[in-house]
């Protein structure tokens, strides 16, 4: 274990593995599980810090380094996650094992970061967003509340890698993004859209609309989607 002196911990329930750097707080009744990293430092951060020839150990020139992140009350944050410097996460955020959350990203509450999920950095992710396993979500994306993210989702931002441009996508609040899909950069799913699995989505979609395919075409309404998801529900399909 290596607590930073900088460190504001509301809770008690920290594993004697964890790392935790800079001036991290973490809110009360927040399980940090065996091998968390909290307040990793960027590579700017880490690399100045060593430019200025200061001579520590280890987990020293870490925690100098670092700014430290926020983690609100309530959280479970599960074993192997690595969350960087500069991160703010709000209340009952629970992770899965193994993910990564970069700098520069903000979380909102009640959400769900499923195992091996890479969250790449300056992202903002809303409230009740639900995110399933392996899901990748690159540099200025932006989530809504009440989102779900099926396994393996890949969103991008460059429509023409390794372009000097960064667009990220927009996610409007509601919207369902199912299984395998993924999202070319800059486009926006629009509030209550639901994106089938296997999609691959190239150009915006409107709100209350579903859509399928390569490349996703729409093939119904959010409205019919929740009667099929009723009678699903009810076995009647």
């Amino acid at each position: 274990m290596y607590i930073s002196s900088r460190a504001i911990l509301n809770t008690k329930y920290i594993a004697k593995t964890a790392i935790i750097l800079g001036e991290t707080t973490i809110g009360e009744n927040t399980i940090i599980d065996q091998n968390v990293v909290i307040g990793y430092p960027t590579r700017r951060s880490l690399r100045d810090r060593i430019a200025k020839g200061n001579s520590r150990e280890y987990y020293e020139l870490l925690d100098s380094a670092s700014s430290g992140s926020k983690t609100g009350s309530y959280c479970h944050i599960r074993s192997g996650a690595t969350i960087y410097e500069r991160v703010v996460i709000g209340d009952y955020v629970e992770t899965g094992h193994n993910i990564m959350i970069r700098e520069d990203t903000v979380i909102g509450n009640h959400t769900v970061i499923g195992t091996h999920t890479i969250i790449d950095g300056h992202v903002r992710i809303g409230s009740n967003v639900r995110i399933e396993t392996g899901v990748y979500i690159p540099p200025e994306t932006i989530i809504g509340d009440n989102v779900f993210l099926g396994p393996f989702v890949v969103i991008t931002n460059d429509r023409y890698p390794l372009s000097r441009r960064l667009k990220g996508a927009t996610i409007e609040d509601g919207a369902v993004i199912g299984a395998n899909a993924v999202l070319v950069a800059g486009v926006r799913i629009g509030r209550n859209a639901v994106v089938a699995a296997g999609s691959i989505v190239t150009r915006d979609i409107p709100p209350e609309t579903v859509v399928a395919g390569v490349p996703a075409k729409p093939i119904s309404t959010r409205s019919r989607y929740e009667e099929k998801k009723k009678l699903w529900e009810e076995g009647r399909i």
